[in-house]
């Protein structure tokens, strides 16, 4: 099956919007996880304008399911994901000024710099994947520096979805078997949601998790939060079959 991971970033940015704890990201993390979420993904910035790594030490001895901690392997970073020791890093090239993440590696031209970095991840326990565009050649590179997983970068997908979904996923396919044929464990994330997940998972073969937040967040506002994580997990379980 197919893990969900919910990003709770957007949980932060309306929490720091005020100033305050409300919401109180901690319970908003410990409820996903009630509700079925078999992991918890957070982004912190250098900037700290959502999660902060302040809420990622808190976070982590509170957690029962995986935590996975996204970013780029600047040297603040990696003293955060050394002193606490996630389930999963996943190596994001993203930049101070970025929203949101737009791109994944390039491996051939980053190999060293991340053959190091998942090198020393890997030496404290900690399974490392690469945030990666659907590209076989990227993926085949990305196996060279030793990472466990690849992140595929779907907003190209969902994009894609409403006008042509087989065109849209068929870099995804192409991506994965790519994974597949190098011994690489698949994840996905970005833009996914409640009408694209379904098919994006009954195509793609090998999709060990998803990680979703913004989308599945905007939802909680509609059906709360509870309802929300379950209906995503049935989109999994429904894809599955």
């Amino acid at each position: 099956m197919t893990n969900l991971s919910v990003n709770i970033n957007k949980f932060a940015t309306l929490r720091n919007a005020r100033g305050k704890n409300l919401p109180d990201v901690l319970k908003a993390a410990k409820d996903c996880e009630a509700f079925g979420a078999q992991g918890i993904t957070v982004h912190p910035r250098p900037d700290q304008r959502h999660i902060r790594y302040s809420d990622v030490y808190d976070l982590k001895p509170l957690l029962s399911t995986e935590l996975n901690i996204e970013g780029n392997p600047i040297p603040p970073f990696m003293d955060l994901v050394t002193a606490t020791v996630p389930t999963q890093v996943t190596l994001v090239p993203d930049t101070r000024e970025q929203l949101t993440s737009d791109c994944g590696w390039d491996t051939v031209a980053h190999r060293d710099f991340l053959k190091e970095t998942c090198s020393r991840l890997k030496s404290l326990g900690i399974r490392t994947s690469i945030f990666v565009n659907p590209d076989p050649e990227i993926i085949r590179n990305a196996a060279l520096t030793g990472c466990d997983r690849v992140e595929l970068y779907t907003e190209a997908y969902a994009e894609g979805y409403r006008t042509d979904r087989e065109k849209a996923v068929a870099p995804y396919v192409a991506a994965a078997e790519a994974a597949i044929e190098c011994g690489l464990g698949i994840n996905a994330g970005h833009d996914l949601n409640l009408d694209n997940l379904g098919y994006f998972l009954s195509t793609v073969p090998g999709v060990l998790e998803v990680s979703i937040g913004h989308a599945l967040i905007c939802d909680a506002l509609y059906y709360g939060l509870e309802n929300t994580v379950r209906l995503y997990l049935r989109e999994i379980r429904n894809a599955e079959k």
